[in-house]
């Protein structure tokens, strides 16, 4: 046990400061391309070679995708490839790894192509009220993509079926029905092929709402222990918390456009943008997004944290069965080299769940309570 934790520590310290490093490098390529003119450089270029204006947008944004795809390539490399690899977690072949990043990167694309297409053209033609109107179609946009997830994006990475074990699946239709929440199925979703990680969610909104168990946590846990990971996962459906979060969402998204609308008249004379609706401003708008997102992290996993805990809190009881999520907490951190009892620090920036050893503290306590 020693020897996982401490290799599951030293795996986390790594992907701790990876994340550091991922945002202060792509803060400095966003304020060198916007610094530098290379912004402005490119949307001109582009806007002289293309008769039609409607694609200087998509040309723009396919050139500085693909340029970030290629400056970030060694980094991510080694933090979803050599990494996993390095401590075990992946059964991935370059081919396969590669593959799914273009797949990502495309997907990446499409998202940000609709989202920022419309955020062009209502910057343009409200001037004035375009924060409210664009934060209002993005956080329908999310919401419609939620619903996507299971049925568009998923099997493009992953295949899954309708769980064949009969008796695991009739167990979980009635924990559903118990807990209130209507599913279309179980599905057993083959994770195996890429890591030896294990998950299981709840996926979708209304009739796209289904559970996925990996073939990875299916096959090695319990009856039981899978019944308390998915108590779990319904009891956030019971306790509204996918609003919640949401709504949380949804202010912070509200509270970057406004801070875009209040202050980046300053920013944009120092680059010498003319306005937020040029194209060369595409930097810019991505900076405060970051920046912004870093600074409200820690409020954010605070709030998420204490969503956790009252999941945690309602599967314990509705199941009853506090050992079988406790002996689950256990698997899976060893499985998933979790860092089961982080600094302070770490905590604040970088867990959105509680860590496992207060899970589990919780749990107990629940058992002393019985």
């Amino acid at each position: 046990m020693g020897g996982c934790e401490d290799n599951a520590r030293v795996y986390a310290l790594i992907k701790y400061r990876l994340s550091i490093i991922d945002i202060v490098y792509l803060v400095g390529l966003l304020a060198v391309f916007a610094g530098s003119g290379i912004s402005k450089i490119l949307s001109r270029g582009i806007d002289g070679l293309c008769p039609q204006k409607f694609f200087i947008f998509p040309v723009y944004l396919l050139i500085a995708y693909t340029a970030y795809a290629i400056l970030d390539f060694p980094l991510n490399f080694y933090r979803s490839f050599i990494l996993e690899h390095q401590f075990g977690l992946s059964n991935e072949k370059f081919g396969g790894w590669f593959k799914d990043q273009c797949k990502a990167g495309i997907i990446a694309y499409i998202i940000s192509l609709v989202l920022f297409l419309v955020f062009y053209g209502l910057v343009r033609h409200y001037p004035e009220n375009w924060w409210l109107f664009v934060s209002a179609i993005w956080i329908f946009f999310s919401l419609g993509l939620a619903k996507l997830i299971p049925i568009v994006i998923i099997p493009l990475f992953f295949k899954y079926k309708r769980l064949t074990d009969e008796s695991l699946r009739q167990r979980v239709m009635a924990l559903a029905h118990k807990m209130g929440v209507a599913i279309l199925d179980v599905f057993e979703i083959d994770l195996s092929r890429k890591t030896t990680k294990a998950n299981a969610a709840f996926v979708g909104l209304g009739r796209t709402r289904r559970v996925l168990l990996a073939d990875t946590l299916k096959d090695k846990y319990t009856p039981d222990e899978i019944e308390a990971i998915l108590a779990h996962e319904f009891a956030h459906y019971r306790l509204k918390h996918l609003w919640k979060l949401i709504a949380m969402n949804s202010l912070v998204t509200l509270a970057t456009f406004f801070l875009i609308f209040k202050s980046s008249g300053y920013f944009l004379k120092v680059l010498g943008i003319p306005s937020l609706g040029d194209i060369a401003a595409f930097p810019l708008v991505l900076l405060y997004f970051i920046v912004f997102a870093a600074i409200t992290q820690p409020f954010e996993n605070y709030i998420s944290r204490i969503l956790e805990k009252n999941a945690d809190l309602m599967a314990l009881r509705v199941t009853g069965r506090a050992d079988a999520f406790i002996s689950m907490m256990d698997k899976l951190s060893a499985q998933n080299l979790a860092d089961r009892n982080p600094s302070r620090l770490a905590k604040i920036f970088f867990f959105d769940h509680p860590p496992i050893d207060e899970r589990i503290a919780l749990a107990r306590s629940i058992e002393i309570e019985k």
